[in-house]
């Protein structure tokens, strides 16, 4: 009897505890001048739906923009980011749409089943989760406890959604809808594994989000509010 219930209540722990305890990090990159991104876009607006154990931000890219529509939400930020991913891959090749997971797997944005499977790894054997705490409201305070590693902390505004009539270009007369659309980037410096506390402004966006990264791309720590 005691056996058993000690089982059920270990089974109950089980069932209480979240399946992991930071949100896998989907970053889309994207243009509102790239014909093939739309079902991206709608993608990971579903995904953003379904599965509260993400974090999905779409960063509209620059390079898209001397082609008959400049995109309301192109970050110059967003386009060195990417860059930055694919010299993780040792290319100069960047495309959109463009699914990044967790800082590791590079993936066609709509390609739906890949997508999907590259969160799932994620979530079955995240790189790390140091815990990162975010307080206060036009002056934030960040902290991000001790961990395993190194790596550099991004701070991320952005709003939920973004509605655009796109009026030239590709995808000109289409009404482009985006989710959690990145509206500003601000590096905060390095983490050494030791504790760390920061401030900083808030930036523009509705919500803010603060991702500790390795230099090989890996997502060490993941916080949004």
């Amino acid at each position: 009897m005691r056996a058993h219930r000690l089982a059920l209540a270990a089974a109950f722990a089980l069932a209480a505890s979240p399946a992991f305890a930071r949100p896998v990090l989907v970053e889309l990159f994207t243009s509102q001048s790239c014909s093939s991104c739309p079902p991206a876009n709608a993608l990971l607006g579903q995904l953003k739906a379904q599965d509260k154990d993400i974090l999905p931000l779409s960063f509209d890219v620059t390079y898209w923009n001397d082609l008959g529509w400049k995109d309301t939400d192109s970050l110059p930020g967003a386009t060195d980011r990417q860059d930055w991913y694919a010299s993780l891959r040792h290319s100069t090749e960047v495309y959109t749409p463009e699914a990044v997971v967790d800082g590791q797997s590079q993936l066609v944005g709509s390609h739906a089943a890949e997508l999907r499977a590259a969160i799932k790894s994620a979530k079955a054997a995240p790189a790390g989760n140091v815990a990162i705490g975010i307080s206060g409201q036009n002056q934030l305070g960040i902290s991000v406890a001790a961990g395993k590693g190194t790596g550099s902390v991004l701070l991320v505004g952005y709003d939920d959604q973004h509605r655009t009539h796109v009026g030239a270009g590709e995808n000109g007369g289409v009404l482009i809808t985006e989710v959690n659309v990145v509206r500003a980037m601000v590096p905060l410096g390095a983490w050494s594994g030791a504790a760390l506390q920061l401030r900083a402004p808030r930036p523009a966006g509705q919500y803010v989000a603060v991702i500790l990264q390795g230099a090989d791309g890996q997502v060490l720590g993941l916080a949004a509010r």
